[in-house]
């Protein structure tokens, strides 16, 4: 799995022209699944995110966690973070998983963020075409690979 976390003021997705979900204070995450993901990935960097000290304390310096400040949380699922770009100029996504298994990985990763963080995480319509608004905050962005444990 792979995600892009970004600190942010506020985000919001909109979806068939409808909001769709939004938060304020806290972590844009968006979301791809690998083929060869599975349930210790989806534990793994739900820990890593919800404890990752990229909030500002007092004195500015980042050293707080999302559950430190009790931050929310947007997921958006994005095949497109598995693209591969090393031939041509169009991206392959081969690694990216199938719709059945990106689904339930990415279901099973907003239900570990929301028991983990005990704060409801707000998500996109998976598979749905989105417009996702980002008001970063620093700006702080942050790319995680669970393939890169150690």
């Amino acid at each position: 799995m792979r995600v892009i976390l970004q600190r942010v003021k506020k985000a919001s997705v909109i979806a068939n022209n409808t909001k769709y979900s939004s938060i304020k204070k806290g972590l844009m995450i968006l979301l791809g699944v690998e083929h060869c993901d599975d349930k210790s990935d989806v534990v793994w960097l739900t820990k890593k995110i919800c404890n990752l000290r990229i909030f500002d304390n007092e004195k500015g310096i980042m050293n707080k966690s999302l559950l430190d400040v009790k931050g929310e949380v947007l997921i958006v699922s994005q095949f497109t973070l598995h693209a591969l770009t090393k031939k041509g100029n169009r991206p392959s996504y081969i690694k990216a998983a199938k719709s059945p298994i990106a689904r339930k990985l990415y279901e099973d990763f907003i239900q570990s963020m929301n028991n983990y963080n005990k704060i409801e995480s707000k998500f996109g319509s998976f598979g749905e075409n989105m417009l996702v608004k980002i008001e970063n905050d620093g700006p702080v962005t942050i790319f995680i690979d669970s393939k890169n444990k150690e």
